[in-house]
This record gives structure tokens, sequence and C-alpha cells, in this order.
């Protein structure tokens, strides 16, 4: 059940606290519970609920907030709540009326509010909370300048503005690296211990317990595993030998349920397991019959089958195994277009990026910066036709005689593509996308969106603190500022 807040939120001098005084205004926590617009999609929330029957859940407004705490400090489920329930301006950010020493929720709520809030919605969120943002800043501008929103809104629609900067990354899953004889000796020991729970559950005297051989798998798999750099031989030898293995225990399950055993009797988490060793075993059967090193859709964990192989020719990693995603970035915020566990083509994404940068912003961007990948031709073509300069090099033979103003001009436009490459890093050294840490496939893309909104709130943040200095600056600071050199 549902109960949505009908009453506006508490003004910060009305928060109770068990000690004299009250939240300061300027706190970082109550500056950014300004900024999301969350009663914009409480609708679209409570629909998931029934209307009268169950406990009240928590919410939109807790929910989405206690994600932003846990991704904004680099906590985990559990110190998230730990931190929510010493600090109080945590728990006016929440949405509650005054301090409490007790826990608002427990730990496990933070899964459920994962699995809730979809990445559309985030996403969402995202785009309104930063266009009401520049909204209020052009607003603020045109009282200053004494300009008309339509003057102004005639000027946009007759040229294109901004800079937009388009670029892809990927987000490494928290796996273990894998190999295929590590993947099939991790399938056997699976099916290893499904078949001691249907054996032990059916209570048969008459029929003797399979004989598995895993103390013999294990020996071999080592015996392989454990060398500095076995030869290609070895290695589709010791192969060969899980698969045989692998294939005898399948064999047994199918057996023990024809003399009565039930798949019922193990867990949603084992029957899972079970439907992917079947997978793995075929796609494995499959590379070795046919000397392959690659297959489609290609599993690559066992708790984690969402997860794919993703080529990305690094230096350091050449092969990235979790998400790929196509973000866009301007004045600053950035955004995330697109998301796939399977290897795409980003370059097939700035058509949409830039007419999404048209309907957010109401015009075309002067020029947008990318890497090579992104300038085809069509996509050139595209962009000429709009009047839109893409960055780099012309396609063809490089010239000979490269005049001084292009020269500058490529190294601005590497310069203002490093942004997109610095959110990147942003989200990767400051935040946790560097190991995304969530299990499920639905949950990890709600945790990676949630993170582009916390850095968009960071930005607007930096905006607030910046505007303040300059006004104080100009309002206290007598002294005149020289410059030396």
């Amino acid at each position: 059940m549902y109960r949505k807040i009908e009453n506006p939120p508490t003004p910060i001098e009305k928060f109770e606290l068990p000690f004299e005084g009250q939240l300061a205004e300027d706190n970082r926590w109550v500056i950014m519970a300004n900024f999301i617009p969350w009663s914009e999609f409480e609708d679209e929330y409570a629909q998931q609920f029934r209307i009268e029957m169950g406990a009240p859940a928590k919410s939109f407004r807790t929910a989405i907030r206690a994600l932003i705490i846990k991704e904004r400090l680099g906590l985990s489920d559990r110190e998230t709540v730990e931190q929510i329930r010493e600090n109080p301006y945590l728990q006016y950010f929440i949405g509650l009326n005054k301090y409490s020493n007790e826990a608002p929720f427990e730990a496990s709520m933070l899964v459920h509010f994962r699995q809730r809030i979809d990445i559309e919605l985030v996403n969402r969120m995202n785009q309104s909370m930063v266009k009401n943002s520049r909204e209020e800043e052009s607003e603020e501008a045109n009282e200053k300048k004494l300009l008309f929103l339509e003057e102004k809104k005639k000027l946009n629609e007759e040229r294109n503005q901004g800079k937009l900067k388009l670029d892809a990354t990927c987000i490494p899953a928290d796996i273990k690296y894998p190999t295929d004889l590590g993947l099939l000796n991790e399938a056997r020991e699976q099916t290893e211990e499904i078949i001691d729970i249907l054996y032990e559950e059916l209570d048969d005297n008459e029929n003797k317990k399979p004989r598995t051989y895993r103390n013999t798998a294990r020996k071999e798999y080592l015996d392989v595993a454990k060398k500095r750099r076995p030869s290609k031989k070895q290695r589709r030898k010791a192969v060969k030998k899980q698969l045989g293995y692998l294939k005898r225990n399948l064999a047994h399950i199918d057996r023990l349920i024809a003399v009565g055993a039930k798949l019922e009797w193990l867990s949603s988490q084992k029957y899972k397991i079970l439907l992917v060793v079947n997978q793995v075993y075929r796609q494995q059967l499959f590379m070795y019959e046919n000397s392959l090193s690659r297959v489609d859709d290609r599993i690559v964990s066992l708790t984690q089958p969402h997860v794919r192989p993703i080529v990305r020719g690094k230096a350091g990693s050449s092969v990235e195994f979790g998400a790929k995603l196509s973000a866009s970035c301007y004045e600053e915020y950035v955004f995330l277009d697109r998301i796939s566990w399977d290897n795409f083509n980003e370059s097939d994404d700035l058509k949409e990026q830039v007419e999404a940068f048209k309907a957010a912003t109401g015009y075309y961007p002067e020029s947008v910066h990318v890497d090579q990948i992104y300038r085809n031709k069509e996509n050139r073509k595209w962009c000429k036709e709009r009047g839109i300069r893409i960055s780099g090099p012309a396609l063809g033979r490089p010239a000979k005689n490269i005049s001084t103003e292009t020269k500058k001009q490529a190294q601005l436009d590497e310069r203002d593509r490093n942004c997109i490459e610095g959110k990147f890093g942003e989200a990767k050294r400051r935040y946790s996308l560097a190991r995304l840490m969530t299990k499920l496939s639905n949950t990890s893309e709600t945790a990676i969106a949630i993170t582009f909104l916390v850095m968009n709130l960071g930005a607007l943040l930096r905006r607030i603190i910046m505007t303040f200095f300059c006004i104080y600056f100009r309002k206290y600071c007598i002294y005149p500022v020289f410059r030396f050199g």
C-alpha cells in the first residue's frame, strides 16, 4: 500500500532537534533537497502499489533520496542506513519531520528501492532537474539584462548555440576474470550441490547416490589452473574433461527428476543457476567442437548471466565485462542516453543525442565534439544539413598544408571533448562506477543512472557556491586585483 504525501516538505526552521538550535540553511543537503523534483514523479512511483492492501510503503521522496545519499557518500547499504540514523541533515534530506535515533528503514530496503525505481524514471528526473535549473538561471539573467523571454527565444531559434560532447564507456561488473576452464569448473560444482539437495530430499534408499567424481574433477582442474602459462593443448584437454563431468552431472539430475525428485525443492537461486548452467554447457560445447573462442550472448558469470564481454581495445584491458553506455554532456551536465549489456556502435546514437539536446534547450548545438568512431559520412552529412560543426579532421587523405587556425581549432575541440572524459573519470574514481557491485540487471541500471543524477546535483551545488562567492567578493572586497607576469 502507498500513501501519497499531501503535506509540503517540512520547512527547515520547523525541523525538530533533540537539542537547542536549528539546521543551517547553507548546508549542502538542505540546498540539494530543493533541486530534486520528486513530486513530479510520485504518482508514477505510487502505481506500483495497491491503494488499500498491504503495509504502507516508504515514500518516493525517501526512496530516491536514500539512493542519492548512498551514491553521493560512496557507502554500502548498511552504512547508508547508519549514516542517516546518526545525521540530522540526512534525516531532513529524506523527508523526516524531526530527528530520530532509530533507523528509518532496514538496509535491505535499498534493494527494493532500486528495483522499484527504474532507469527511465531516474533519467527523466535528471533531465527535469537540469531543465528547471537552466530556466531559473535564464530568468535571472534576463532580469539583469532587461531582455524579454520572447525576444531571446526568437534569437535562439535563429542560430545554433552551445557545445555538445558525446562518448561511450564500459562499466565493469563485480565478477572475477572469466575463463572457459574456470567457468566450467564452477558450473560443475554447482551441479554437484544440486545433486546433493535433490538426493537428500528424495529419501530413496533403493537407488544409490549418483557418482560425480568431484575429487578427481577438482584435481584435474587445479593441475591446469595452477600453471603459470599452460599451453593451448593443455587448456583444451582440461576443458574437454570438465565438459564430460558436467554432462554426466546434468544427466544425473535428469534421472533424479525421473524417479521422483522435484525442482521445487531447489531455492529460486539454485533453480536459476541450473538454467544458466545448461546454457553454459551448450555454449562451451559448441565452441569446443568448432574450435571457436566466441559465441553469441556468451555467459561469463553464473550469478550474473546478463553480463557480456565488451571489446573496447583499451591499453589497460582490451576486453571489459559489464554494461556499455552512451552519454552526452553540455554545460557541465551529463546525461545517460543509452545502456546495454551487449556491445553496440555508439556512432548510431549521435542523431538521437543531438535531437535530445534540441528538445532540452530549444536549439541545435553549434558544434558536436566526438572521437573518431562518430565521424562517419552519414553523421557528417546529417550534421552539415543542420548547420552543426562536427569536430575532427575531414575524411579522406590528410591535407598537406594545414593552416594555423585549423590546428588551433582542433586543439580547442580536443580540450572541449575532455569534459566528458573527465565526467567518466569522476563517475569511476569519485563514485561507484569503477566496479558495479549490484548483482541484478535492473538494479545495476538504476545504480548507474543514480550516479549521473548525483553528478548533476554536484554540478548544481558548485554553481550555487560559485554564485555565492562572486556576490561576496563583489560586495566586500574593496582592494583591486593585480596581475603579475
